[in-house]
């Protein structure tokens, strides 16, 4: 548990103004968190807290690479990372109400009693939302993929299959077709 330490940030002590922590996010990281279908994470972090009196702006830049495969082919594929995610925790009375009832993610309230800001959650959150939706190989300069060309050519072989499935006419909806202006009338 004593790694989970390094997120937190004890923002009592910090005075008004901005702030920078820069954090080294490794396949250690994810450990505690569920299983990732990535590996060989180097990504950095760099979080920038403005803080003021009643809330604080956090800017969480992310950047790195990570090994993952590619979801048309199964080759292993490295994955730039980059983005740019920002949060608002303002400080209130009654946070647990406030987090049940407001509605905007970029959003979140603790107590003003807290002392610490623990960014570890964001920081996966914001490493797995870093990922492209589909991870596919590159291509050539030609334009063709850089894909397994065997696996293309497995896949190319379960089209035909599919394509005749689709053509035959299901004998339900040929029944149904009579009454289909009926309402029409």
């Amino acid at each position: 548990m004593g790694y989970s330490r390094d997120f937190e940030i004890a923002f009592v002590g910090l005075k008004p103004g901005t702030h920078e922590f820069d954090y080294e996010i490794t396949d250690k990281f994810f450990e505690t968190f569920q299983q990732q279908d990535f590996k060989n994470c180097h990504a950095n972090i760099k979080l920038t807290l403005d803080k003021k009196n009643s809330f604080m702006q956090l800017k969480f830049e992310v950047g790195g690479k990570l090994e993952s495969y590619c979801d048309r082919c199964g080759n292993p594929l490295v994955v730039d990372l980059w983005d740019e995610f920002n949060i608002i925790v303002k400080l209130v009375e009654e946070p647990e109400m406030m987090n049940d009832q407001e509605g905007d993610p970029d959003v979140y309230y603790i107590g003003r009693n807290e002392s610490h800001l623990d960014v570890a959650n964001w920081i996966y959150e914001f490493i797995n939302l870093s990922l492209p939706m589909q991870k596919v190989c590159g291509q050539f300069d030609n334009g063709a993929t850089t894909c397994n060309p065997e696996v293309l050519k497995m896949l190319d072989n379960l089209e035909p299959e599919q394509e005749e499935e689709e053509d035959k006419t299901n004998p339900i909806w040929k029944d149904l077709e009579k009454f289909k202006n009926l309402g029409n009338n």
